[in-house]
């Protein structure tokens, strides 16, 4: 197949070929005059598969980076200084340096890489431990016991919600899928399984508490928009509720749309709508006539009441106060409840990340979306007027937000020098609500060229032709902030651009510069959930039944108290301890990353880390097929490295504790003594014998290829005689 670079070329290429170009089409042609058929991807995989291809990384914990402040679970909190590498028997490792109080260094071999968690505060903030001390023992034997009260209370809070019985929503297949049919794109893959885990909260007789977690224009409307179908069609009354009367009204708008036709009456309720209008809708939903909502925290004020509410959908949750989300959620009783958030805040991530609320979370992009181009800068008016003159020599609009109401007059006038013939429209929270509804309702039918405003423009905002934001100031934005106004523009085709300008000639605090800096590193499509980790590791959760945004997080790492978290709701919850740390399998030659198949040695931790959390075969499967996608074939010290850890995820499920691979023998520690009668049932094995709490097998060899190879043998004797047992 012969790669091609432009039409031109493929014109001058001989009749009867096979070519290959890259073209952005969404479908095939066939050129009747040069008698040229074009095959697109779509044709081939569907419609679907352009929405899919390139999809989103997934939401991880944040990459370790040396200079990180990071958690040793034996150890405690030290600053990850280097990666080095060592020779072990004659073969080259990897190794992580340590540094602990007083300048006292630790090298951490590779088979302890998921021992170690981010902490994710600035060096400076903190003390290290001392190594070989019990201060880090007690204290985090303190956060322990915390966390295990704090556990009995989630799994309380999780099993009183799952006995509160909701009538069962189940519409008509037909109707969701004509309302279904209006939406003018693919579902991506997310969308589809956000979609599906949605249907099944209304089915399922509980009422839903569901966090739908996507970055900005990641698809998280039309989920909703598919809930609320089915609860109207099931003749229950929906109310949809947004931070900012802007987002509001946009939100009616694209509803009435998907609703036309379906006799359900749409109504918006907000402090622009005309009180006329506003008792007219009031009387509606009493009387039941309004089968969908849409407005402000309007509808919960006094005088607004539903005859039979069955959905409450809360868009962009984290702009709205805890009291406000209680009072809403008690407009009706066993309520479903559906949240949305790009950043949802520590506090409700945390209880996502604990189970007590269901989360959905939405990794895949748009078909041709591509991050925005970020960038940090002293304010430079040569660069500012280069900037949005670019924009809207190629037709489009540009944001310029200010951190306060009094910078408006001042940008203003200094834009009327720089660009004079571009049009300059100021939005800002003190207008009259009707009038800055108007500005932005009419910015958006492409009424100017630039938008000068606060950060009212900061949720949801969808303006597919502004694709360049200037915000002044930007140490004065928090990092959610920031990155939901870098959402409002690149939501298209079109390449976005978001220039972070900071004051000339001031020099930025350290604080702030790692802010900025982390908003700069997480600039891929779908990081608004890492985001919000990385506020929760600056900020720590908080007591998750107080007002506090300070809690025990603070003192041992948001990695490591989320899986004492884990561990702690799996116990009380009645089941085992959910340990994400697996067995210790010590082999002469178990493995490795080598630099020349992954030369950086950041990335090379960053792997060690992922893997060595694996508790499943299906992710390291999915680990294996992303190596070979981004490396290439796999060499074999890699290919035993997975070998191993797929062993140590078997004999984590047998209740093995630790195995020891010697050139004599075989040596398995187990967290609890099996039965005698499991011994008994062991078969294919010549020699063994249970001495000290450990069973000792001597297998007939002595290399390590041939050790892995008994090794897997054993553990499927092992695996039988429980199993027999």
């Amino acid at each position: 197949m012969e790669p091609v670079a432009d039409w031109p070329q493929i014109l001058s290429v001989k009749r009867g070929s096979l070519l290959k170009a890259e073209f952005d089409l969404t479908e095939g042609f066939v050129d009747p005059l040069s008698r040229i058929a074009v095959v697109a991807a779509a044709d081939i995989f569907g419609p679907s598969w352009a929405a899919n291809a390139g999809s989103g990384s997934g939401i991880v914990e944040p990459d370790l980076r040396v200079g990180d402040l990071v958690v040793h679970e034996d150890h405690g909190l030290g600053v990850l200084a280097a990666i080095e590498q060592i020779e072990v028997a004659g073969l080259q490792q990897d190794v992580v340096k340590l540094e602990y109080h007083g300048g006292a260094s630790l090298l951490v071999p590779v088979e302890e890489f998921g021992r170690i968690w981010r902490y994710g505060s600035e060096p400076d903030a903190v003390a290290l431990d001392r190594l070989d001390s019990e201060g880090w023992n007690k204290r985090r034997q303190s956060v322990a016991r915390e966390i295990e009260k704090v556990a009995k209370r989630l799994v309380a809070m999780a099993k009183a919600r799952s006995h509160q019985s909701a009538e069962m929503i189940k519409p008509s297949r037909a109707d969701l899928a004509r309302f279904a049919a209006r939406f003018p794109y693919a579902e991506t893959l997310d969308q589809t399984a956000a979609i599906r885990a949605v249907m099944n909260d209304l089915l399922s007789g509980k009422t839903m508490n569901r966090l739908v977690c996507g970055d900005v224009g990641f698809g998280k409307t039309e989920v909703a928009l598919r809930a609320c179908a089915a609860a109207a069609f099931c003749g229950k009354q929906v109310a949809i509720v947004a931070p900012t009367t802007v987002l509001a009204r946009q939100h009616y708008e694209t509803f009435c749309r998907r609703f036309a036709g379906f006799n359900i009456e749409v109504a918006h309720l907000s402090r622009v709508v005309r009180s006329t209008e506003t008792r007219k809708v009031k009387d509606g939903l009493r009387s039941g006539n309004v089968a969908v909502v849409v407005g402000t925290h309007a509808v919960a004020a006094k005088g607004v009441a539903f005859t039979n509410l069955g959905l409450l959908v809360i868009d962009e949750e984290h702009r709205f106060g805890a009291k406000l989300k209680q009072s809403l959620r008690g407009l009706a009783p066993c309520l479903h409840t559906l949240t949305m958030s790009a950043t949802p805040i520590p506090r409700t991530l945390q209880l996502a990340m604990a189970g007590v609320q269901e989360v959905t979370v939405l990794n895949t992009p748009p078909a041709k979306r591509r991050p925005v181009r970020t960038i940090l800068a002293p304010f430079d008016a040569g660069s500012a007027k280069a900037a949005l003159l670019r924009e809207y020599r190629r037709g489009g609009q540009s944001f310029f937000v200010v951190p306060r109401i009094d910078d408006i007059e001042t940008v203003f006038r200094q834009l009327g020098r720089l660009v004079p013939q571009l049009s300059v429209k100021i939005a800002h929270g003190e207008m009259k609500a009707r009038e800055l509804d108007e500005i932005v309702v009419r910015f958006a039918a492409g009424e100017g060229d630039i938008l000068l405003a606060t950060d009212i423009i900061e949720s949801g905002l969808d303006i597919p032709q502004a694709n360049t934001i200037l915000v002044w100031r930007a140490d004065r934005f928090g990092l959610a902030q920031l990155h939901q106004l870098r959402g409002r523009v690149g939501r298209g085709r079109l390449q976005g651009f978001a220039y972070l300008l900071t004051e000339p000639g001031k020099e930025l605090a350290e604080a702030t510069r790692s802010r900025l800096s982390a908003l700069m590193a997480l600039d891929r499509l779908g990081s608004g959930l890492t985001i919000s980790q990385r506020d929760l590791d600056l900020r720590g959760a908080g007591d998750l039944f107080g007002e506090e945004q300070a809690g025990h997080i603070k003192r041992i790492g948001v990695g490591l108290y989320q899986r004492l978290l884990e561990r702690a709701s799996s116990i009380a919850r009645g089941g085992p301890p959910s340990d994400t740390q697996l067995p210790d399998i010590n082999l002469q030659a178990g493995g490795s990353f080598p630099g020349s198949y992954v030369p950086e040695a950041a990335i090379r931790l960053s792997l060690y880390s992922r893997l060595f959390r694996m508790s499943t075969h299906s992710d390291l499967n999915a680990f294996a097929d992303e190596l070979e996608d981004r490396f290439g074939g796999i060499p074999s010290e890699v290919a035993t490295l997975l070998e191993v850890t797929r062993l140590r995820i078997d004999a984590a499920e047998l209740g093995l504790s630790q195995v020891d691979v010697g050139p004599e023998a075989i040596a398995i520690t187990f967290r609890t003594k099996p039965s005698a009668s499991v011994w008994q049932n062991i078969k294919g094995v010549d020699e063994f014998e249970f001495r000290r709490g450990r069973l000792i097998f001597r297998p007939p060899t002595k290399t390590g290829t041939a050790q892995l190879e008994v090794l897997r043998s054993l553990i499927g004797s092992i695996r039988s005689a429980h199993a027999a047992g």
